[in-house]
């Protein structure tokens, strides 16, 4: 049997009706599944797979256990013309900020710059989803985000770091926008899943066990071990300045004070992000797109083989003109959670 007789197809909406009817059945508000639905469904589309439909299970699984709440109603605090301060309530973080839009874009027209600090939020996807749509507006935005510690700092055996992703987005003239997601670990905490579920061994480099010794066993890395930051101890640098600006900063929590208590099954990272925005042309240049053209034209006549994010936009061409390729038993499980919410 082919790989395609294996595989169902949906398109970008049906996908995403179904992924919220799983999040209402598992306790959520339709303006949350409807955000998380989108989300989730767009990451599945630009085949982000790790951050997709794979995250479905540990979305339901939190809800379940009540360490997330699902009906969380962000406090949106404006505390200055340039600086907005939310409370997601121990809600999701992508509902917080889209209930603080409006606030957002008043303070980018009045000032040209706003500092988004959300804390008590849950952040279990790709950051990109974040930052692409401000892009879009012509607007810089840059983003970091805490989570669960599961990454060592460079020569350390013990977990203080999570996967701490920094993110940004640029407008690009007559392009789509550049945007760069990246963890400041070796890979993804997700990507270690998928390579556990598939059997297949972790790069050299990539993680410790839970005695600190070396290991290519993502069940190992899993299983009370962890994950080191990309370049050495440059990377762990960098993943002290997220852990500081969206743990510290935002009034949130440091990744080691994660603790699911009596919350079984929960894998939903209670976390803080810091989210930058710029109004670009505020710098003097009448484009700050047309010189990001320029410039990403110059990486590819150097020798760069593609642009960051451009994989993605090829695939979400792909999957909006012959649909999201789905595993059937994917399919089945997902049509599981909805009859079992």
């Amino acid at each position: 049997m082919t790989d395609e007789h294996r595989l169902v197809r949906m398109d970008f909406d049906e996908l995403t009706a179904l992924l919220k009817e799983i999040f209402i059945g598992h306790g959520t508000s339709a303006f949350v599944a409807d955000i998380l639905a989108t989300n989730c469904a767009g990451c599945e589309q630009d085949g982000a797979l790790s951050h997709g439909i794979f995250r479905m299970p540990g979305y339901a699984a939190s809800l379940k256990s009540g360490w997330v709440d699902g009906q969380a109603e962000a406090e949106v605090n404006v505390v200055s013309p340039s600086f907005i301060r939310i409370d997601a309530r121990n809600g999701f973080a992508q509902p917080a900020l889209a209930a603080a839009a409006s606030a957002v874009d008043e303070a980018i027209e009045r000032t040209g710059v706003v500092v988004v600090a959300i804390r008590n939020s849950h952040h279990f996807s790709a950051l990109w989803p974040d930052i692409e749509p401000f892009a879009r507006k012509g607007l810089v935005a840059i983003s970091f985000v805490n989570g669960l510690a599961n990454v060592v700092p460079h020569g350390g055996h013990t977990a203080v770091f999570g996967t701490n992703p920094i993110a940004f987005a640029i407008p690009v003239a007559n392009a789509d926008p550049l945007v760069v997601d990246q963890a400041t670990s070796v890979m993804a905490n997700g990507e270690v899943r998928l390579h556990a579920l598939d059997n297949k061994p972790l790069p050299p480099g990539a993680g410790v066990d839970s005695s600190g010794a070396a290991t290519t066993d993502p069940h190992a890395v899993l299983a009370g071990g962890a994950l080191n930051t990309f370049g050495g101890y440059k990377g762990s640098s960098i993943a002290l300045m997220v852990e500081l600006l969206a743990g510290a900063l935002t009034g949130g929590q440091l990744s080691f004070e994660n603790d699911f208590g009596q919350c079984v099954g929960a894998q939903t990272p209670k976390a803080g992000q810091l989210l930058i925005v710029i109004d670009p042309n505020r710098g003097g240049l009448t484009d700050f797109s047309q010189r990001a053209a320029v410039l990403c034209k110059q990486l590819i006549e150097a020798g760069q083989d593609r642009l960051p994010g451009e994989r993605r936009y090829k695939n979400r061409h792909t999957a909006q003109t012959l649909g999201i390729p789905l595993a059937k038993d994917t399919l089945a499980n997902l049509l599981h959670l909805v009859t079992n919410a």
